[in-house]
């Protein structure tokens, strides 16, 4: 086994949430009790979308936010997001974005 190989921890998202991702307190015990850990004990994270329409912003900002603001957008080269729709992605892109503008400070 190629030791460089990390392991993949799947989440799919529509177990906890259904068609329509909206609840930001599901968000928020997906990323500390699924996410987090996997991150902690050295494993990629994909968080599968299949089966989910769609979602509020307000869900997807629970979910990563914290993430990004923690440990930077390089975070993003060990979470993943799989079998996302149009909406997803970009609702995805949109909090993505702001978490990197918010990074930032403006300049004087």
């Amino acid at each position: 086994m190629n030791e460089n190989k990390k392991e993949i921890t799947t989440i799919k998202i529509a177990d906890y949430t259904g068609a329509f991702a909206e609840n930001k307190d599901t968000a928020r015990k997906i990323r500390l009790e699924f996410i987090f850990p996997a991150i902690e004990k050295g494993s990629n994270v994909v968080l599968d979308f299949l089966g989910v329409d769609s979602s509020t912003q307000s869900f997807i900002h629970a979910l990563i936010s914290e993430l990004i603001r923690k440990r930077g957008v390089d975070i993003l080269d060990v979470v993943s997001f799989g079998n996302c729709n149009e909406t997803i992605r970009k609702i995805i892109s949109i909090v993505v974005e702001y978490m990197q503008h918010k990074e930032k400070p403006f300049p004087s």
